[in-house]
């Protein structure tokens, strides 16, 4: 059938006839061209656009770049749209570890826009793994995405623990933990065994039965024991809580060995005491013992309550002593800490995060906040070798009990054992001594020292021996004054040492040193040294003793002084003084020591024996 139609051409109509076959394709060609509009996820400003969702993948899990993913993780993918279930296969939906394919199953689920992936075997840990979509995924109108979606994320970190031997003891603490975790293993040793250490490929990394560390990556952890020989005894360690602390000093020993174990608090816990067998064996986290037998001990710890500041002690070295005072305590509370050294050794010092904060073993503070405090120890010394600086080289200005270079002076009836003189002064600058020349000019006397009295102007060779002294007294303090091994303990109490208890060392002070009526006590063996470098004046006030104990000497005790030191009435003073300007005692003072002087010394009633 045909219609005709009319067309106008030139202004004379025109009959045209027009078949329905042609209708047709033009119908059909509307309908493609809307399709493509609707199907090519693409916006333009035609206005009659049919407008569809593009499909896009909105949500993975695992997400991208998450961490510590768990190792039997089923993976899916949310898409915004029905997606058609054949187009989502292990073609379109993968998941690589590098370059290789992880094979799995894909799978529609109840929603028809998630699809998961089940990987066959379970993830490697601490692994990145790469998902993919590709655009092969359509939806149902047979949309297929713009581009491929790409995440990637990482699995859980995993530690392995294993026994060397295997017959050697129980290791636990195996798993997978996330990043930066804390983690404890432990290792238990059967009977006939002790535990060596912990190795991780091979490196030792703790010698604590219950060994705690932050996750970091995967680890593969050796729990190594040792066979006790029959001649020897075992010493077990365990940490209770586990997490708690740790602990170091397992192993074999022979008989009578003294051995020293240490126990470690962890952060947010204060050490308690060492049990063996349900007894308090000790509350030092040093414990020292003579081994007679198996010993099982446990080291306790107890967390921080919240309310309260910790104080957490230590030795070192660990063999060196032992501490008691560690414990949790109410804010402003008063405390006292004290340290013990075991036979051999010799307290130091307390330090605080290096810094030292008491040289006497009984150290007391108010608590404010959380309190970590090492008792330090040193070995005693043997075969004549002291602790501390040394002496100081005198030269010629050791062979006299006082010497200056302007001149000695005193008043009241003063007591002098040994040699006095002065240079380059004469010996006018020597009052209050009625002197008595010597038949031979070199030297003079006096009733009031037992010894002789030199001078500058004196007959030869008195005159080169006393430039020499002086230069020698001069060089000695320059020496002593510069003196930096060992490590100076610096501006100890700010300089009030009244009342404290001071082990053999170089100290050294900014400022003046003060010693009220309290004294001061210097504890030491008969060849340890003390050497004070004091920038400004020494002051020692009425009635203050310097008290040796220990087999300390006189003559091993030195103060260099930059400014003037004053000894007050009725002082007790040991020690050696190399002052740069004044040296000026007081009615009824007693020096056990020298006073050497760049300028004066001046004497009341005073007794100076050497």
């Amino acid at each position: 059938m045909k219609k005709k139609s009319t067309i106008i051409m030139d202004g004379i109509p025109t009959h045209k006839s027009v078949s329905y076959p042609n209708v047709l394709k033009s119908i059909i060609s509307l309908f493609m061209l809307v399709v493509v509009i609707a199907t090519g996820c693409k916006k333009d400003d035609y206005k009659g656009e049919i407008k569809g969702d593009c499909p896009v993948v909105v949500a993975t899990d695992p997400t991208d770049k998450a961490v510590d993913v768990v190792l039997n993780k089923v993976i899916s993918a949310t898409f915004n749209t029905t997606m058609a279930p054949s187009t989502i296969n292990d073609k379109t939906f993968t998941i690589k570890q590098g370059a290789t394919v992880i094979t799995g199953k894909v799978a529609p689920t109840a929603d028809s826009k998630i699809f998961t992936f089940t990987p066959d075997q379970p993830l490697l840990p601490f692994t990145t793994y790469t998902g993919t979509i590709t655009t092969g995924a359509t939806d149902t109108l047979r949309t297929a995405m713009v581009s491929d979606y790409v995440w990637s994320f990482t699995t859980i970190p995993q530690i392995a623990v294993s026994s060397a031997p295997v017959a050697g003891g129980i290791s636990t603490g195996a798993g997978a933990f996330a990043q930066g975790s804390t983690v404890n293993v432990i290792a238990t040793p059967n009977a006939g065994y002790t535990f060596t250490n912990w190795t991780d490929n091979g490196t030792a990394v703790s010698t604590s039965s219950s060994y705690q560390f932050s996750m970091a990556g995967n680890k593969t952890l050796v729990a190594n024991f040792k066979l006790i020989p029959p001649s020897q005894f075992a010493v077990v360690l365990s940490s209770l809580p586990v997490a708690g602390g740790t602990t170091s000093g397992s192993g074999a020993y022979s008989g009578g060995t003294l051995v020293t174990v240490t126990a470690f608090p962890s952060a947010g816990y204060i050490f308690v005491n060492w049990t063996d067998n349900g007894a308090v064996a000790s509350t030092s986290s040093s414990y020292q013992f003579n081994i007679t037998g198996n010993r099982t001990l446990v080291a306790n710890f107890k967390l921080i309550p919240a309310s309260q500041f910790a104080v957490t002690l230590s030795s070192s070295p660990a063999a060196g002593g032992s501490t008691n005072g560690s414990g949790a305590y109410n804010a402003g509370t008063s405390v006292t800490v004290t340290a013990t050294p075991h036979t051999g050794y010799n307290f130091v010092s307390w330090t605080d995060n290096g810094t030292i904060v008491s040289v006497t073993p009984s150290y007391q503070f108010t608590l404010n906040a959380n309190k970590t405090l090492v008792a330090n120890f040193a070995l005693t010394p043997v075969g004549g070798v002291g602790i501390g600086p040394g002496a100081i080289d005198l030269g010629l200005a050791g062979n006299f009990t006082i010497l200056t270079k302007s001149g000695i002076s005193t008043t009241g009836i003063t007591s002098i054992t040994g040699d006095i003189g002065v240079s380059p002064a004469a010996a006018t600058a020597i009052t209050g001594f009625g002197l008595i020349m010597d038949a031979n000019g070199q030297a003079s006397h006096t009733p009031i020292v037992t010894g002789k009295v030199y001078a500058s102007d004196y007959s030869a060779p008195t005159p080169s021996n006393m430039t020499t002294a002086v230069n020698d007294m001069q060089t000695a303090y320059t020496t002593a004054n510069n003196l930096v091994v060992p490590a100076p303990i610096v501006d100890l109490f700010a300089g009030n040492i009244s009342g404290k208890i001071l082990p053999a060392g170089l100290y050294k002070w900014g400022t003046g040193v003060l010693i009220t009526n309290q004294g001061v006590t210097l504890t030491g063996g008969a060849n340890d040294t003390w050497v004070f470098q004091i920038s400004q004046d020494l002051t020692v006030n009425n009635t203050a003793k310097i008290t040796l104990i220990g087999g300390a000497q006189a003559k091993n005790v030195f103060w260099i002084v930059a400014g003037q030191a004053t000894l007050g009435t009725g002082v007790d003073f040991s020690g050696i003084i190399l002052s740069k300007t004044l040296i000026s005692l007081n009615t009824g003072a007693k020096v056990t020591g020298k006073l050497l002087a760049q300028t004066a010394v001046t004497l009341n009633a005073s007794t100076v024996t050497p």
